[in-house]
């Protein structure tokens, strides 16, 4: 045979071999998985016979514990059943005893209404007995007075009446006189106490101010040459400077406060920059004019912190300040304002009333002085106004308004004011009348100059001898000044009374500014 063949039939025989070889092993495997399958069901029967009887082990285990809560719960109700008839039992027992307690009362009460009864019928045969013995011996009375019983009763009511009303009259007179004495008594310890116990330095206040120097070379610039810078000094601040032998110092002098106290600022600042001529005179003093509201207000609430006095609206903080710079017969305004403060504190604690409301009076009482120049009518009104404005309380606002009597008194403060601010004013030393009515002078002669048309400033200067007018020179020129100068003096002799002379002299000065850029 061919080779080719002979491979052919050798490699069916393989295949052959191979697939008899196939179908043993497969049905070993069969067999072998038939006999795993047959061991795993058997095996899970034995498991379900295990867990079927331990269900029912504990099947059997739960009813018996069920049973035996059961059973207890059974038993603890049946207690409570019992205690609870027991408590009934004992209620209604109670109950019974009250009830023939009170039966038993009920039966005594009758007994003793029964009783009143009686007595009440007694009473009413004996009252009556008793009114007809009375009606018979008033009869009788009637009959021996000469008198009916309404006559009779009359003229007991009247002699009665005249009795109590000479006693009470006697009484009244006696209490009104103890209680004046005792008030009077009150009255004067209160003050003296009040005056003791705040002791001070006069508020009066002198008309110069002094300004100290580094040295005495400083006197020479302050003059200038020719005396230019004293002339721009005096005439932007519209004070007279003193320059004398006093070493080191120099003598401002002014009855206005405000342009004293801007004279002296300018004076200080020019001294510490060392730059003194006319111009730099003119833009210090325009400064220091500029800052005076800021010093206006840090004076208010200096004096609101000096009078312990809180919770003030800033218009009225600032209108406070101003007083600094006003004065009444030369007594600072300021400083008498928080003197009274204090005097009413100090009276109101002894009298137990409101110390901050007495204090916060005393404080604004002169307030109206900040405005008198500026609204007609007394200072005590416009500062009642303002302080009704402003929404201070009523009793603040009637204490101030009458604390001049010009309104009707509403409370106690407004006596504590009008007597703090008489203690206040009238010490020795505290007021000049004369010097008050000097003041006022100069204010009419500064008034006087400042009416006609053209004038920007006037000045009463050198006691009051000499007046400078600073004209618009846009609105005058060198003939319309010598007129206006004529005019002001006649006007001057018409309406003030003065010793000697009083010079006016008219400035007019035109600059024309320009800059080199």
């Amino acid at each position: 045979m061919p080779p080719a063949v002979i491979g052919s039939i050798a490699v069916l025989a393989g295949l052959c071999l191979g697939y008899v070889a196939r179908m043993i092993i497969a049905r070993y495997q069969v067999g072998g998985a038939e006999r795993q399958a047959s061991n795993i069901v058997g095996s899970a029967e034995e498991d379900a016979k295990g867990i079927r009887k331990q269900a029912d082990l504990q099947v059997k285990s739960e009813v018996l514990k069920a049973k035996d809560e059961f059973e207890v719960s059974t038993k603890k109700k049946r207690e409570e059943l019992s205690a609870l008839e027991e408590r009934i039992s004992q209620r209604e027992t109670n109950l019974d005893r009250k009830v023939a307690m009170i039966d038993k009362k009920e039966h005594s009460l009758d007994e003793k209404v029964k009783n009143v009864d009686d007595k009440s019928q007694l009473l009413n045969v004996e009252k009556k007995q008793v009114e007809e013995l009375m009606a018979k011996e008033q009869e009788k009375l009637q009959r021996v007075a000469g008198m009916t019983h309404d006559e009779a009763r009359q003229t007991l009511l009247t002699r009665m009446e005249d009795e109590v009303h000479s006693e009470m009259g006697g009484l009244i007179r006696r209490l009104q006189e103890n209680a004046k004495d005792r008030a009077e008594r009150d009255a004067r310890k209160i003050v003296s106490l009040a005056v003791e116990r705040f002791a001070t330095s006069h508020a009066s206040e002198m008309m110069i101010s002094s300004v100290a120097l580094p040295s005495d070379d400083m006197k020479g610039r302050i003059i200038g040459r020719d005396g230019r810078n004293i002339r721009a000094l005096e005439a932007a601040t519209g004070v007279s400077i003193l320059i004398d032998d006093t070493p080191e110092a120099v003598v401002l002098s002014s009855f206005d406060p405000i342009r004293r106290e801007i004279a002296r600022l300018a004076l200080e600042q020019l001294l510490a920059d060392g730059r003194i001529h006319p111009a730099r005179i003119e833009e210090v003093v325009a400064k220091v004019q500029e800052n005076m509201d800021e010093t206006i207000r840090l004076a208010g609430e200096e004096s609101m912190y000096a009078a312990d006095v809180q919770d003030v609206d800033p218009e009225l903080v600032r209108k406070i300040g101003r007083l600094k710079f006003r004065t009444s017969y030369t007594q600072n305004v300021l400083q008498h304002s928080i003197e009274v403060a204090h005097l009413m504190g100090l009276m109101a604690g002894e009298m137990n009333l409101d110390v901050s409301i007495a204090k916060r009076i005393g404080l604004f009482h002169d307030i109206g002085k900040a405005l008198d120049h500026e609204v007609e009518g007394g200072h005590a009104v416009i500062g009642a106004d303002l302080l009704k404005r402003s929404g201070e309380k009523q009793i603040v606002v009637n204490a101030v308004a009458s604390h001049h009597e010009e309104v009707e008194r509403e409370s106690v403060y407004a006596i504590l004011c009008s007597a703090s601010d008489t203690i206040s004013s009238s010490r020795l030393g505290a007021r000049s009348a004369t010097t008050g009515i000097y003041v006022k002078r100069l204010e009419k002669l500064e008034s006087i100059a400042r009416d006609f048309e053209g004038v920007k400033k006037s000045y009463a200067i050198q006691a009051g001898r000499e007046v400078r007018v600073v004209v618009d020179p846009g609105q005058l020129d060198d003939s319309d000044s010598m007129v206006l100068a004529r005019n002001i003096s006649k006007k001057v002799e018409e309406d003030l009374k003065y010793p000697g002379q009083i010079r006016v002299t008219v400035i007019r000065e035109t600059r024309c500014v320009e800059y080199a850029r």
